[in-house]
Formats: structure tokens, C-alpha cells, sequence
């Protein structure tokens, strides 16, 4: 090869590292630029960095409808319960009261065995101690109930009713009764008459379970004995619902305790005063003579407030 060509070769080696070196300096600058613009907020002049940004823009505009699904109930929810604290509205008013409960409501009465205590005959009428003879006979008078009558079935006493059987509808079921044996042995005729009264009152069975408030099936009832009562005022009228209490020398009262035994009874006292001596003769003679005037107007005046007792008794509250 001659001098003149190798000298134009090598001329055009020399053009095209240039042409490269100037290409080579412009890719540079332009990849420098570019880093230089990546720095910037000039995001145009970085086509690479452009779409990838654009790609993480569409990733995190791309909607999700469950979560805003979700996102709206929880803010409904949210309202609402807001709106429950916020209004709380006033409770409703019935238009007509409840019916009170069973313990509240009006029981029925107790059936009543009321049994008068004392000596009989003429021999002893209003004495002071048949005081609760004549406290029955007040009580018969008042309530209207039937006519005296003597019945072996009940112990061999006078009985007294009221008129009309009770009708359950709260009107009292009361039974009267006098002994018609003396003072010292009336435990056994109110022994006789009770045995038959709980079983006519009470439906017969477990008639002393069902005395005392127990169960059994049947009605609960009581018996209650009306008796003289010296010491207490003329007129004066306790009642006494503890069992087991002394008899405090009452013959009448030992005798019904002796018979009755384990049986319940109720005591209603009316008073007839004191004498002054206490020796047993004087003690006796002033319960054994008949009552003055006044005396026996204090007693029978005593009949409210029996009553009065008795209705106490027969709703339960002692």
C-alpha cells in the first residue's frame, strides 16, 4: 500500500474517534444532564424516571371497592351511634298499670274459729270470769249471724254463723263458738269443735300444718280464744300470738294447752280489773260474781276493738 493511502486511512480512522468522542461527550452531558434534572423537580428531562413514577402513580390511584365499601359503613355506623348518645329518647309510659304482684295483691281472709271460754248456766251468767261468753254474744249480735245452736259435731258447744256462707271474694269467714262445759274442763269441747272446723274449713288434711301457715293443699285458718283476763284494766283487749305462753293461773287456758297440745291458738283477752286482796278466796269470789252495770257495759263496749283484733287475725299480719 502506497503513502497515500495509508495516509487517507488513517484519516478516516481519525474522523470517526472523533465522531465518537464528540457522540461519547454528548451522551455524557445528556446523561449528566440528566442526573443533574433527577435531583430537580424537572421530572421531563428523565423519561426512565418519568415512567416509573407514573407506574406508582397508577398503583396507588387504582380504586379498591371493598375498602371504600367498608370505609362507609364504618362512618355510617360511626353516625349513628353518635347520634344515640346525642338523643336519648324518653322512655314509653304504659297506657294502664301493670297488676301488682301475687304478695302485693289483696289476699283473701283467714277463716277464724273464735272460741269463747267460761262457766255455763244461769248460775253463771254475766260473770266477770265468762266475760268472753258474753263478748261471743255481743260479736253474734253485731256481725248478724245465725241463732245459737248446740252441736255434738262441734264439742258439744253453741255455734253462730254468718247468714250467707262467704262468697271468696274477701268477705270474712268466721265461725263462732261457746264452750258449754265449765271453766276448768273447756279444753275438750274446744278441742271437738276445732277437729271439725278444720276439717269443714280447712279441706281436713294436715289441718294443724295448714293452721300454722304450711303447705299441705289446703286453706290456712286460726283458732282463737277469747277469754277473761284479770290484772288488765275493765275493758282493757290484748292480743297474744305467742305459742307456749303461760297460762298465768288461767284454768281455762291449762286446759285447752293440755288438750291441744302442739296445735296453735291465738289469745284475745278482755280485761276485768283486779280485786284488792290477793288471797286465793278473794280471788275466786271477785272472778265468780256478776258483773255491775257499768262493769258489764265496759266489757260489751270492748266488742269493737275485738273486731278490731280480729280482722288483724284474719289478713295474717300477726
Amino acid at each position: 500500500m502506497g503513502k497515500a493511502a495509508r495516509s487517507k486511512r488513517r484519516g478516516r480512522s481519525q474522523q470517526q474517534q472523533a465522531w465518537s468522542s464528540d457522540t461519547d461527550s454528548d451522551a455524557a452531558v445528556k446523561i449528566g444532564a440528566g442526573i443533574r434534572e433527577i435531583g430537580t423537580d424537572e421530572i421531563t428531562t428523565s423519561p426512565a424516571v418519568t415512567r416509573s413514577r407514573s407506574r406508582s402513580a397508577r398503583k396507588v390511584a387504582v380504586p379498591n371497592p371493598r375498602a371504600e365499601e367498608s370505609a362507609g359503613e364504618n362512618e355510617e355506623a360511626k353516625k349513628k351511634e353518635e347520634a344515640k348518645k346525642e338523643v336519648k329518647p324518653a322512655p314509653a309510659i304504659p297506657r294502664t298499670l301493670p297488676p301488682p304482684p301475687m304478695s302485693a295483691a289483696r289476699a283473701l281472709p283467714l277463716p277464724l274459729l273464735i272460741c269463747s271460754i267460761g262457766n255455763p248456766g244461769k248460775q253463771y251468767a254475766n260473770t266477770l270470769h265468762s266475760a268472753g261468753h258474753l263478748v261471743a254474744k255481743k260479736l253474734q249480735e253485731r256481725l248478724d249471724f245465725t241463732p245459737w245452736q248446740k252441736s255434738k259435731r262441734h264439742g258439744n258447744g253453741l255455734v253462730s254463723s254468718p247468714m250467707s256462707a262467704p262468697t271468696g271474694d274477701g268477705s270474712s269467714d268466721w265461725t263462732l263458738w261457746q264452750s258449754t262445759s265449765l271453766m276448768n274442763i273447756s279444753g275438750k269441747g274446744v278441742k271437738g269443735a276445732h277437729d271439725t272446723w278444720a276439717k269443714e274449713k280447712l279441706s281436713g288434711e294436715n289441718a294443724e300444718d295448714k293452721e300454722a301457715g304450711g303447705g299441705g293443699g289446703g286453706r290456712a285458718g286460726k283458732l282463737v280464744i277469747v277469754h277473761d283476763e284479770l290484772e288488765k284494766p275493765l275493758g282493757e283487749v290484748t292480743l297474744n300470738v305467742r305459742q307456749g305462753a303461760s297460762a298465768k293461773g288461767h284454768n281455762g287456758l291449762k286446759s285447752i294447752l293440755m288438750s291441744m297440745r302442739e296445735t296453735p291458738f291465738v289469745r284475745i283477752g278482755v280485761g276485768i280489773g283486779r280485786p284488792v286482796s290477793r288471797e286465793r278466796d278473794a280471788v275466786s269470789d271477785y272472778v265468780l260474781r256478776k258483773m255491775k252495770p257499768e262493769e258489764q257495759a265496759k266489757i260489751e263496749g270492748s266488742v269493737e276493738m275485738v273486731i278490731a283484733k280480729l280482722r288483724e287475725l284474719e289478713r295474717g299480719a300477726t
